[in-house]
């Protein structure tokens, strides 16, 4: 899995002050709530279409460029945040989290970085260069933004140890003009591991999926039959899901699977009502269960304009050149956000499958255990099982899209 955020710097104009302290909540909960609220913000208008999207990748960048910002545009990054990087009792947490998401054995590898390029010949605040030095495996490095060839490869050079398939290839603010960037901002979550318990490739199959709209596929369909965290609830409008938690490798993180349990509601009445206290309600009171699981293979890639979520937040100063406060990068009011892309790309997958239809419909016909058979569009989201965090999160309505 392969998660890229990249935030586009622009000199521009003016501005003044600092952010507020911690919400009353826990952090890890404001976190989640973040999580789901950029979910549910990416989800809209977007019904039976697969998507996915790194809450962790979108966060971290966010809270550099709020080392940098003053009066409003500090208040608005808190606001859409849910904290502020100024707080203790914050730095003290997130830095918790980020020791955590950097961490790799032999079959996992988990990392979280923001690389901050620099046009060479800029001017940053010593205590900008600190601040973000230190910060989850930040790092700074000079380059010349008019040449797109000299940050491409560099970032290409960050990923490909630790992505799985191939890099980010072109970056996205080569799409745009970057004749007068200053800095960029380019943040990656990579995420690779094989299953506690793997699938069986030889029960691995052609088995019907009903998408949003009706349409049956056949698709291939993995199958384990496993002790597994399992439950089932209802949403606050009563609709009812079943929940269930496959872990990765030394547990270093878990997927949660989200099934409606009627095939003919759409995810978009689930969705809404996908909360923070909701989800922990939720993972905290699964029970275990041994189940036969199905789960299509699925491969999704999205792009994501962010400053139009954000925007749509009530983030609007750190991308206006006119309102900016972003001094505390140089010391000067000369920066503001011109571009802010996310691109994402989850695989769920198991090594040699083949299809084979008689020996699944046997095993169905004789078993007697509960069967967890995504069959029809589900939610998906990635958690490290320590701090909670929501890694990445996203939807499948269609498998073979």
């Amino acid at each position: 899995m392969l998660l890229l955020l990249q935030i586009l710097l622009l000199p521009c104009c003016f501005s003044a002050g600092r952010g507020s302290g911690l919400l009353g909540e826990g952090l890890w909960l404001l976190k989640t709530e973040f999580a789901f609220r950029l979910y549910q913000t990416v989800a809209a208008g977007r019904n039976g279409t697969n998507l996915v999207i790194s809450p962790a990748g979108v966060s971290l960048p966010l809270e550099i460029l709020q080392f940098g910002a003053q009066g409003n545009t500090d208040r608005q990054l808190a606001g859409a945040l849910g904290y502020t990087v100024y707080d203790p009792k914050v730095r003290e947490f997130l830095h918790a989290i980020y020791s955590v998401l950097h961490n790799s054995s032999q079959d996992t590898g988990m990392e979280l970085t923001c690389t901050v390029f620099v046009q060479v010949g800029t001017r940053l605040s010593p205590c900008f260069v600190e601040q973000i030095s230190w910060w989850a495996n930040s790092s700074l490095q000079p380059v010349d933004l008019r040449e797109p060839n000299s940050t491409a490869g560099r970032a290409s050079e960050d990923t490909s140890s630790q992505s799985t398939g191939e890099g980010p290839g072109r970056l996205p603010w080569e799409q745009v003009s970057t004749m007068s960037a200053q800095l960029a901002l380019v943040s990656t979550m990579t995420f690779q591991s094989t299953w506690q318990r793997r699938f069986s490739s030889v029960d691995s199959q052609l088995l019907p999926f009903t998408c949003a709209h009706g349409l049956v596929l056949q698709v291939p369909m993995m199958h384990q039959m496993a002790e597994v965290n399992y439950g089932q609830f209802r949403d606050a409008a009563g609709h009812e899901v079943g929940v269930l938690e496959l872990a990765y490798l030394g547990r270093m993180a878990s997927l949660f699977l989200v099934l409606p349990r009627d095939k003919d509601t759409p995810l978009g009445h689930i969705e809404p009502h996908l909360t923070a206290r909701a989800i922990h309600l939720w993972t905290t009171r699964l029970r275990r269960a041994r189940m036969d699981v199905f789960l299509p293979r699925f491969r999704i890639q999205n792009q994501f304009n962010l400053k139009s979520i954000l925007s749509s937040w009530g983030v609007t100063d750190p991308f206006d050149p006119l309102k900016a406060n972003l001094k505390g990068i140089s010391g000067q009011d000369s920066f503001y956000v011109s571009e802010a892309i996310h691109k994402a790309k989850m695989e769920i997958s198991e090594e040699g499958t083949k299809a084979s239809a008689a020996t699944a419909l046997l095993l169905l016909k004789r078993s007697r255990t509960p069967v967890f058979k995504a069959d029809h569009p589900f939610i998906f989201f990635l958690r490290e099982p320590n701090t909670g965090v929501v890694i990445s999160i996203g939807r499948v309505s269609n498998p073979l899209d």
